[in-house]
């Protein structure tokens, strides 16, 4: 089964860096594309950026700029590099894997995601 665990949400200041870290267990990594999600209370899961197993990046354009995706096929992890944090980056970040599809609805990832963790941006 998939396991992903999520870890490096801190509170920190606008304008501060993050980086936020994922470890993968349960499945053949390379092969899967990788997402982070975010959500704040009373909203949608938003799909902020994925990496395909083949290296293509995708970013919303809220984040374009700021935040740099990287993943790791020999270390199992997925990483995000978030700078030029915002109020508005506040949220619970996830990172979820799909084997097929990279942007896709929260539902349809089923279990294949983590538990989260908490990123706030104080102004």
């Amino acid at each position: 089964a998939v396991q992903l665990v999520e870890s490096g949400g801190d509170l920190v200041q606008a304008g501060e860096a993050l980086r936020l870290s994922c470890t993968a267990s349960g499945f053949t990594f390379e092969n899967y594309c990788l997402m982070w999600y975010r959500q704040t209370p009373g909203k949608e899961h938003e799909l902020v950026s994925y990496i395909t197993k083949s290296g293509n990046i995708y970013y919303t354009e809220r984040v374009k700029g700021r935040f740099t995706i990287s993943r790791d096929n020999v270390k199992k992890t997925l990483d995000l590099q978030m700078n030029s944090l915002r109020p508005e980056d506040t949220a619970i970040y996830y990172c979820a894997a799909h084997s097929v599809y990279c942007s896709t609805s929260w539902a349809r990832l089923g279990n294949n995601h983590g538990q989260g963790t908490q990123v706030t941006v104080s102004s």
